[in-house]
This record gives C-alpha cells, sequence and structure tokens, in this order.
C-alpha cells in the first residue's frame, strides 16, 4: 500500500514537471513568435516610411518594388507564423498590388533633381538616402536582389548624397561671401572641392560643378587680395598720420 503510494506520489510529481515543461515550452514559443512578428512588423513599418520619404527624391519605380518586396516577403513571414490573421493577408494583397502598378511606372530624371531651401529638409533627405543605402545593402546580402541592380541603385542614390552635400556646403560659401566673409567663403569652397575631387564615381556633375568651384575660387583669391592690398593701404596711411602728428610743430600757448 506504501509503495502504491509512493508511486502515485512519484507519478503526480512526474505529470506536474512535465505539465510545466509543455507549458514553459508553449510559452517561450509564443514569445518567439511575437519577437519575430515584431521584427517582421518593424520590416513593413520602416519600409513604408522609406516609400513615403520619396517623395523627396526623383522617381524609381526598381527602388520602391525593391522596397515592398521586402514587405512582402516579412508578411508572408508573418502569416507562417500566425495563418488566421486577416489584417496579415490583406497587406499581402495590398503590396502584390502595389508592386504589379508601379512595374510601368517611368523612372524620373536625376538631373531634375533640386534641393530645397530648408537645412532641416536637406538632413531629412539625406538620413532618408542613408537609410535606403544600408536597406539596399541588406537585401544584397540576403540575396533578394541582382548584384546589377543593387550597383545601379546604389550609384544613383550616391550621387544624390554627394550632390546634397556639396551643394549644402557651396550654399554655405555663398552666404559668407555675400556678408564678405572671405576666409570663411574660401573654406567652404575648397572643402565642397576636396569633396568632390576625392569622390570615387566622378561624373559629368563632378566635372562641371568642380569648374564652377574653381571659378569662385579665384574671384575669392581675387577679392582678398584687394582687400588685403587696400588694409594694407589704410595701416601705412594711419601709420603715416600718426608720425605727422608726432612730429609737427608744437603750438605756442
Amino acid at each position: 500500500m506504501i509503495i502504491i503510494i509512493i508511486g502515485l506520489i512519484v507519478l503526480l510529481i512526474v505529470g506536474v514537471v512535465v505539465v510545466n515543461g509543455v507549458q514553459q515550452h508553449k510559452a517561450k514559443q509564443e514569445q518567439e513568435r511575437r519577437a519575430k512578428t515584431a521584427k517582421f512588423k518593424a520590416i513593413i513599418d520602416e519600409s513604408e516610411q522609406l516609400i513615403a520619404n520619396l517623395t523627396h527624391l526623383p522617381a524609381s519605380p526598381v527602388l520602391v518594388n525593391i522596397i515592398n518586396t521586402r514587405s512582402l516577403n516579412a508578411a508572408k513571414a508573418m502569416l507562417q507564423l500566425s495563418p488566421s490573421a486577416k489584417a496579415t493577408k490583406q497587406k499581402i494583397q495590398e503590396l502584390e498590388a502595389a508592386i504589379s502598378s508601379t512595374k510601368d511606372t517611368t523612372q524620373g530624371s536625376d538631373e531634375n533633381f533640386t534641393l530645397p531651401d530648408n537645412e532641416q529638409q536637406l538632413v531629412g533627405i539625406l538620413q532618408t538616402i542613408k537609410k535606403l543605402r544600408i536597406m539596399l545593402k541588406s537585401e544584397q546580402s540576403k540575396g533578394s536582389i541582382e548584384a546589377q541592380v543593387y550597383s545601379q541603385q546604389d550609384l544613383r542614390l550616391d550621387a544624390m548624397q554627394l550632390k546634397i552635400g556639396v551643394e549644402s556646403i557651396i550654399n554655405r560659401g555663398q552666404k559668407a561671401y555675400s556678408k564678405e566673409m572671405l576666409g570663411s567663403a574660401r573654406q567652404y569652397f575648397e572643402k565642397a572641392l576636396q569633396t568632390l575631387t576625392s569622390h570615387p564615381h566622378q561624373s559629368e556633375y563632378t566635372t562641371t560643378k568642380r569648374t564652377e568651384i574653381e571659378d569662385k575660387l579665384e574671384e575669392i583669391t581675387t577679392a582678398l587680395k584687394v582687400t588685403n592690398a587696400q588694409d594694407a593701404a589704410k595701416k601705412a596711411k594711419d601709420e603715416e598720420d600718426d608720425l605727422d602728428m608726432l612730429f609737427q610743430p608744437k603750438k605756442k600757448w
């Protein structure tokens, strides 16, 4: 009788342990499912934000499709984790329709890429471009896009990033020049020239812009020479006036 009771107690303990083990395993699986779902949801949210920010850049249906495909893959992975999720199914349909609709969209002209005057907007565009380049590199490393497509799109974004940086520096140089802060203006234009010269991908833009900056630097150099000559003449005149004052005949009172 005692042996039976002990056996029942052991069985009960083992049962409790097994039940707890199963519950912990299910809880761990649920936690992992939620973590993966949150990760895929974050990818979709980031992708939607990137597409929204693309309105500030020349139209690129290829880039839009890359981003939407990234979201579509994330949504499909979410559906595998939660097969009954209606919102996820609807999202997949929307993304598939968006990808289909952009296939015939015309590529925007990079030459018409104009920069806003607002410094804060420029910073926002730069941040968007950097995120897009990181996203492209990630998708290419996963094999989601071909190497040639990645190279073409990354070069476009790199050219835009260069233009924003250079034009921003030039704009500051122009403002300094208009305020007759010639030394500061020269530093800005020299920095812009160095940025263009050291850039690994030379283009018609870099060539044209280098010529413009070199001409501006010559203009600033000439203006500095004139200013320095005027300052020197004024200083000499002041010293001459001081000597005249020192050696002029003293008045008798």
